[in-house]
């Protein structure tokens, strides 16, 4: 089932685009501003964001610039050609205007999801690189130069969410949340477990460190030679 998050501060427009959602078997996250928009995506993987511009605290164009890796859809009384070209350019994925017919929310809506998962059945076979580590994600097999890196489940799937945005930090709850289309064995003590083993792997075969504990929110990738160990592990 498909996740959608609501970004609309309008009550009556919130309720009448989650009912329409709902009939279709859509599973519907809700959001009534911009900043409780950004403890959503924190805590939640979503496939599509249906977004108003106008919102209390952080407004629509400034979620389009933090997130426009998910498909966003502007849904939005704005209605100049300009609010839409802007939108769009900043990395919105469709510009809806009000008032809108169902009819065509839903067709966007699926446009844009059946993009989403053309993408992902493109890149599922495609190998990731990051600083001499390859993820083939054919064969669910990570090397460095041409040492294997032998992961049990949830470490590949961890790493592999790690790779795919290697410069951005993902919070710890962002990444079991990612990882558990893969796995059902993680929680936020255990992820701990994983990354240290992980970092174990890596360090027989290189001298070099390539998962960053950033404290107190989460990890990401990085590749600096390392003199000592001696990290502290989160």
């Amino acid at each position: 089932m498909e996740t959608i998050l609501i970004v609309e501060d309008n009550i009556d427009i919130h309720n009448f685009i989650k009912e329409v959602l709902e009939k279709e078997n859509y599973h519907v996250l809700d959001s009534y501003s911009g900043t409780e928009t950004l403890m959503v995506l924190e805590r939640k993987q979503v496939d599509l964001i249906l977004l108003d511009l106008m919102l209390p605290g952080l407004n629509g164009e400034e979620i389009i610039k933090k997130f426009n890796h998910i498909p966003i859809i502007v849904i939005s009384a704005k209605a100049s050609p300009e609010d839409k070209v802007n939108a769009l350019l900043m990395g919105a994925n469709d510009y809806l205007t009000k008032p809108f017919s169902t009819e065509e929310l839903l067709a966007r809506i699926q446009v844009q999801l059946r993009m989403k998962r053309n993408h992902k059945d493109h890149i599922k076979n495609q190998k990731i690189t990051y600083n001499q580590m390859v993820l083939d994600q054919e064969n669910h097999t990570v090397y460095i130069g041409k040492e294997q890196i032998y992961l049990t489940k949830t470490e590949y799937a961890i790493m592999k969410q790690l790779l795919i945005n290697p410069n951005r930090v993902v919070t710890k709850s962002n990444l079991l949340d990612l990882i558990s289309e893969d796995t059902l064995d993680c929680d936020e003590n255990s992820l701990k477990v994983h990354i240290s083993n992980m970092r174990k792997k890596i360090r027989k075969v290189t001298q070099k460190e390539y998962i960053e504990s950033v404290w107190g929110i989460g990890f990401k990738m990085y590749a600096v030679d390392k003199k000592s160990n001696t990290e502290k592990e989160e």
